[in-house]
């Protein structure tokens, strides 16, 4: 029912926007609010509505407008109604980003400009939408119609779908989501359900983790990064600097991930990763990555392309790549400028004499630099003799003239430039001196115009430096704000330990397995999909997140649950005779690859007369609560069409080994096994089975969970059987075609979604050439994407594995037509990625 009129002037306002084309009810509504109402009443009149028969959606737009663009001014929300009629703008969304746009932008307005913002001319056809949630509900390993609200959410809010129609975005994940799990019907869970069912299903906890990529909308609307700031909301020291960021900004958020090249990425760089360039894809904006490159003491180029690899590798590209040094011309200026104001200083005091003015250890009370006063003249001709290379290492410095007696110790007169000897990669011998983080990281920002300066908790202190220097030299000021970090217990990453590890040999290089850089874990086979679903499940905010490593194994394991191909494999193959079966038997049997993702196809294997079953699935004494095999017992096989019983077994003379067991095929029908194990035949002709050379099985590299505690060092808590080596474990042939299929899959994407970014790219790419050959900006290329690690699979019932980067295999040679299947030459290696759950049937 409509609401009724109030009084007659409700009831007249009722009718003049019924007349602009609302429907009874809807006009009510515009009615209700007498600020919203009244902004309708001058759109209709002003522009002379009543007399254009307007369709509804249109007269829905400009309700809206009325409810959002109050505060807009009269040539504003002209605009946005001519917009409006013209058909540019079709959706309540795209009126309200038009509001948010025309708020941060005086006109005229840039028309091409304005389009881009609010999605004018968007088009996606039903097959394109379908295909694009196709690919989403399989890269986040969406499990089942119970997470169809938070895909659909998440969906809806990525970048190349934000002004899809939602209602066809709906259709199109409920019809993914038939496609892939059945009809809704067929997905819910029956009313009364056995123990034995319950049993088979993962845990609430595991289907937290699996959904966690769906959830990612939630972390950036809610908390703390749901509370940040609008763009244009940091307050600034003078109004004309809001004014200018936001016309260099267009109201865009602008984020950036600044990480120093001296070293790898670490699991916890994932976070910073994941919260800097998802905020902003999540708010249709842009982030930089911004090379911290200021101590060429500590640089190195091969740390610039792995940071850019790891973060491509992760599924973001950045909007531009920018370092500290394109700065230093700018950074060196405004150093000046600084003492110019007396707010800045040369200090010749040694380390000790600055610890000592400070308090030193009795922290007794802190006394001025002697240098602190020194006329600005004298400071400025230092400062020139610095640069100009009078001065050695630690006998001259800048230092800001902030404030030593705040209780904050980052205000205690930081030192803004310093004297290194070093060659810079870029900038090669042009500078003797050489800015700090403290300078160089607020003003970078400044520079860059970003709109949230997102950083960890331990710079919480550092913010209000960050804050006096950009108001000291009156530039404009981003907001910085603080996240808690993320930590793995027993692990250890800092890069000086970690560097020692390698130094002396306890792990084979930055990226082995063991460790926690994101390359080892690369290289070990964890997806970079189960990463971003790890850290979206924790959440974000001030409170930093110190995670077991069994934690974050479960979400690669639940990760993988639904990803990953399935195939027969035995760790350590025990051989197996079938008496009963003729020499030349073969059954060839269909299997699939996954029994729940049938669009990762089936697998053909030989079952013959001669088999290898693992040797943990075989012991001579027989128990009650042992269900595998054993002398006189019966057990299936899997997806073979018969069980098999021990009848007898053969024994290495001198070790007294078992090397053989001699068993029977039950073809009757007998009563159903009550255990299943895995299982591979010997096929010579169609190179059944598949040898690997070597097989890493790698636990935990340290023994507690928190290595840094041990004594006399961290080294003391090393793990020494931390690595495993098996040799000749065997798996199924239907191996071949997946590293085949897995790897030109792999390429296919990475040359499309690089093909993508240098396309996205051409613009800065091409600023970035103009900086001459000195320049050695990493750039996109597909083969940052791909490598044998893609290739991952389940070995039945044994763990997760994935091909190593040591694995030799022709197969993969494009440059030649060849068919999967070993070749001379070839060496497989293979990396456990996670083990499985433990099976409560699979007793030991």
């Amino acid at each position: 029912m409509a609401p009724k009129a109030d009084n007659t002037e409700t009831t007249e306002l009722i009718e003049l926007f019924k007349s602009l084309g609302l429907t009874q009810s809807k006009a009510a509504e515009a009615a209700k609010s007498a600020k919203s109402a009244a902004t309708l009443k001058d759109i209709i009149q002003t522009h002379g509505l009543v007399e254009k028969n307007l369709e509804e959606k249109q007269a829905v737009l400009l309700a809206s407008l009325a409810v959002q663009g109050a505060k807009l001014g009269e040539a504003e929300r002209g605009y946005v109604v001519g917009a409006v009629l013209d058909g540019r703008l079709k959706s309540t969304d795209q009126v309200t980003a038009a509001v948010k746009y025309l708020e941060a932008r005086p006109l005229p307005i840039q028309q091409a400009d304005f389009d881009e913002h609010c999605g004018v001319g968007f088009s996606i056809t039903p097959e394109e939408l379908f295909a694009k949630v196709k690919e989403y509900v399989s890269s986040a390993a969406v499990q089942g119609w119970a997470n169809l609200g938070a895909t659909i959410g998440v969906l809806k809010n990525i970048p190349e779908l934000r002004w899809a129609n939602p209602l066809e975005v709906k259709t199109a994940v409920e019809n993914a989501f038939t496609e892939r799990f059945g009809a809704k019907e067929t997905g819910k869970p029956k009313s009364r359900e056995s123990k034995k069912d319950n049993a088979s299903k993962p845990s609430a906890t595991a289907e937290a983790s699996t959904s966690a990529a769906s959830s990612s909308k939630s972390v950036f609307a809610e908390g703390f990064l749901g509370r940040l700031h609008k763009v244009g909301d940091n307050p600034q020291i003078h109004p004309h600097l809001r004014e200018q960021h936001l016309a260099a900004t267009g109201g865009i958020v602008h984020t950036r991930f600044p990480p120093e090249p001296n070293g790898f990425l670490h699991i916890g760089h994932s976070k910073a990763i994941f919260v800097n360039f998802g905020y902003a894809a999540y708010h249709g904006g842009r982030c930089y990555l911004r090379f911290d490159d200021t101590n060429p003491e500590a640089e190195e180029g091969r740390y610039f392309e792995s940071i850019l690899e790891a973060i491509r590798w992760l599924g973001y590209e950045p909007w531009k790549i920018t370092y500290s040094s394109d700065h230093f011309d700018e950074l060196y200026a405004l150093a000046v400028e600084l003492i110019k104001r007396d707010k800045g200083y040369v200090c010749h005091c040694t380390a000790e004499e600055i610890y000592a003015n400070r308090g030193g250890d009795e922290r007794g009370p802190r006394k001025a630099c002697v240098h602190r006063t020194r006329p600005v003249s004298e400071s400025l001709a230092e400062f020139e003799k610095m640069k100009n290379g009078h001065y050695k290492p630690g006998e001259a410095i800048l230092r800001m003239k902030q404030d030593i007696e705040s209780g904050n110790t980052m205000m205690w007169d930081l030192v803004a430039y310093r004297v290194l000897n070093a060659s810079h990669h870029r900038t090669h011998d042009k500078w003797k001196i050489y800015p700090t983080y403290d300078f160089t990281h607020c003003l970078c920002d400044s520079f860059e115009n970003i709109t949230h300066s997102l950083c960890t908790t331990e710079f919480i202190a550092s913010r209000e430096s960050y804050e006096w220097l950009c108001d000291a030299l009156e530039v404009y000021k981003p907001r910085q704000s603080e996240y808690g970090r993320l930590n793995l217990t027993g692990t250890i990453m800092s890069k000086r330990k970690i560097l020692q590890l390698v130094k002396e040999e306890y792990v084979r290089d930055w990226d082995d397995p063991r460790l926690y850089t994101l390359i080892a874990l690369r290289r070990r086979g964890v997806p970079p999909g189960a990463i971003l679903s790890f850290v979206s499940s924790l959440g974000v905010s001030t409170a930093a997140s110190n995670i077991q490593a069994v934690r974050f194994e479960q979400t690669v394991r639940q990760y993988l649950e639904s990803t990953a191909s399935r195939l027969l494999m035995v760790l350590k193959p025990l051989k197996v005779t079938i008496e009963n079966l003729p020499e030349d038997y073969l059954l060839w049997l269909e299997k699939p690859l996954h029994p729940k993702v049938p669009e990762l196809g089936i697998s053909k294997v030989p079952f013959t007369r001669t088999i290898y079953i693992d040797a943990d699935d075989f012991r001579l004494e027989d128990s009650k609560d042992y269900f595998r095999l054993a002398p006189g017992k019966t057990v299936g096989l899997f997806q073979a069409p018969h069980p098999i019983t021990c009848t007898s077994y053969k024994t290495d003379p001198v070790t007294g080994q078992v090397t053989e067991l001699i068993c029977r095929m039950e073809k009757g029908e007998g009563k159903k096994p009550k255990a299943f194990i895995q299982w591979v035949a010997e096929h010579k002709p169609s190179g059944s089975p598949v040898v690997v050379d070597e097989t890493r099985i790698f636990h935990q590299l340290f023994n507690s969970e928190n290595p840094s505690a041990a004594v006399p060092d961290f080294k003391a808590d090393i793990n020494p059987d931390s690595l495993e080596i098996i040799k000749g474990a065997m798996v199924e042939i239907g191996f071949w075609p997946l590293v085949k299929r897995a790897y030109a899959d792999a390429r296919k994407e990475s040359e499309a979604r690089t093909k993508k970014a240098l396309e996205a790219n051409a613009v800065s790419g091409a600023d970035q050439a103009e900086k001459g050959p000195e320049d050695d900006t990493p750039k996109a290329t597909s083969e940052q994407l791909i490598g044998k690690e893609c290739i991952r699979f389940q070995g039945l019932r044994v763990a997760y594995f994935t091909v190593d980067k040591d694995a030799k295999l022709t197969c993969l040679n494009e440059s030649e037509n060849v068919e999967p299947g070993r070749k001379e030459g070839d060496y497989i290696v293979l990396n456990r990625i996670v083990s499985l759950k433990e099976d409560s049937g699979k007793a030991a």
